[in-house]
């Protein structure tokens, strides 16, 4: 099956720097900077903001990638889904907070 994402790119992530070094070392040292370890939130709390931005922004890499660390990093399957309900809760509010511009709309035209 032809597609354009390839599973196996995620494993090779890393190759994204070969052609601009200097940009994607930073974004890496940044990236895991972020990402890794307990800071101010758990490594286990950051994975499953991940995870669930990962599905509200429909990143098929990113949801292996994030379903893998947040098991790594403690949290259960409940956990994982309560965080996609969270995303998906907040993008549903993102769409329907539109509606407010459409009833705007609709008031200017019909009155």
């Amino acid at each position: 099956m032809n597609t354009y994402s390839n599973p196996k790119d995620l494993r090779t992530f890393g190759k994204i720097a070969e052609w601009q070094e200097e940009m994607g070392n930073k974004f890496f040292d940044w990236y895991a900077g972020v990402t890794e370890g307990d800071t101010a939130l758990t490594e286990r709390e950051k994975a499953l903001i991940a995870l669930a931005v990962s599905h509200a922004i429909q990143c098929s890499y990113c949801i292996d990638a994030y379903t893998t660390n947040s098991l790594q990093a403690g949290a259960d399957e409940e956990q994982m889904m309560e965080a996609v309900h969270v995303a998906a809760a907040v993008k549903a509010g993102t769409t329907l907070i539109y509606a407010r511009q459409m009833q705007r709309q609709v008031e200017k035209i019909t009155m």
